[in-house]
C-alpha cells in the first residue's frame, strides 16, 4: 500500500453540534495539500497525522473536511512530512519579515487575541511622524522577540515578546494615537497584553493552500 496521489474530498461549514444545511462541496487534492491541511491542526507529528488520514475528517478555517480514510505507510509518511518546513530556532528575528503581530492577555487559551496586520500598523495618520509599527520597534528594540515555533496554520516562524504593564500601556496609548478607528473595540483590550506573536513567513516556504 502506498500514499494516493489524488484524494476525494467533500467539505461544508463546520457547524458544531447541528446538522448543517450548507452545500457540501466536492473537491479533488493532492496528497501534498490534503497533508498541508492537516499539519496545520496537528503540527508536524506522524501518528497524529496518520490518525486523521485514517478517520477521513479534519476541521480546518471554519470547514469540515472529510474523505474515505485510509491507511498511511508510516515510511512513506514520514518521508513526506521531511518535505514541509520544521521549526527552526536559528532563523533570526528580522521585523522586516513579519506581516502581522498578535497581542495576547494572559492564559492559555489567550482571554483576548488581538491581531493586526503590518500594513495597517505600518500606516501613518495626518500631522504624525511615526507609525503605530515604528513605536512598536523602538520598544522592542531593547527586548529582542524570541523565536517560538513554526506555525503551519499560518506558514510562518512565529517570535515572541514578552510585555511588561508598562510596555502595554505605552503602546495602547500609541495605538489610540496612530491605528484606525475601526480598531477601536479591539485595542481597548491591549493594556492587558502580556505578550506579542510576530508572525513571519519564511522565504524558503512555498505555502500549498
Amino acid at each position: 500500500m502506498t500514499l494516493p496521489e489524488t484524494i476525494a474530498v467533500r467539505y461544508t461549514e463546520d457547524e458544531a453540534e447541528y446538522v448543517s444545511l450548507r452545500p457540501v462541496v466536492r473537491q479533488t487534492f493532492q496528497i501534498d495539500e490534503l497533508v498541508d491541511m492537516i499539519l496545520s491542526v496537528t503540527g508536524k507529528d506522524a501518528t497524529r497525522v496518520a490518525q486523521i488520514l485514517r478517520a477521513g475528517s479534519v476541521a480546518f478555517h471554519g470547514y469540515r473536511y472529510w474523505w474515505t480514510g485510509f491507511e498511511a505507510p508510516e515510511a512513506e509518511l514520514i518521508a513526506k512530512l521531511a518535505k514541509f518546513p520544521s521549526s527552526d530556532a536559528s532563523h533570526p528575528f528580522d521585523s522586516a519579515a513579519c506581516v502581522a503581530i498578535v497581542f495576547e492577555s494572559g492564559g492559555t487559551p489567550p482571554g483576548h487575541s488581538i491581531e493586526i496586520s503590518r500594513a495597517v500598523a505600518s500606516r501613518r495618520r495626518f500631522f504624525r511622524l511615526r507609525s503605530f509599527w515604528d513605536e512598536l520597534n523602538a520598544l522592542m528594540l531593547t527586548k529582542p522577540p524570541a523565536y517560538r515555533d513554526y506555525s503551519y496554520a499560518r506558514h510562518a516562524d512565529v517570535y515572541i515578546s514578552a510585555l511588561a504593564l508598562e510596555d502595554a500601556a505605552r503602546l495602547a496609548a500609541a495605538a489610540r494615537r496612530n491605528l484606525p478607528r475601526s480598531l477601536g473595540a479591539s485595542i481597548k483590550y491591549l493594556p492587558e497584553a502580556s505578550r506579542i506573536l510576530w508572525i513571519c513567513p519564511r522565504a524558503t516556504s512555498t505555502r500549498i493552500l
